[in-house]
């Protein structure tokens, strides 16, 4: 498999949160919880920009950290 080095924010919530009503809602739920973790929020502003509309390979990683999955776990969703 081929991995992008960016990776859109909506195609990533739209995997974490199958659930949500809209992309949008999805998108606010990720920023908040990244607000709750100031730790996460910093890493991830030091490994890239946050307020563009893609994050970067390193800030996927991270993401999926605190998430507690992996790439492979990522890709199945």
């Amino acid at each position: 498999m081929i991995l992008r080095r960016t990776i859109l924010k909506q195609e990533l919530v739209k995997k974490l949160y199958p659930d949500s009503v809209s992309t949008k809602s999805a998108l606010q739920l990720l920023r908040n919880e990244i607000d709750l973790c100031p730790q996460l929020k910093e890493k991830i502003g030091q490994v890239g920009h946050l307020r563009k509309h893609t994050y970067n390979f390193e800030q996927l990683n991270l993401i999926l950290d605190h998430f507690s999955l992996s790439l492979e776990d990522y890709n199945l969703l």
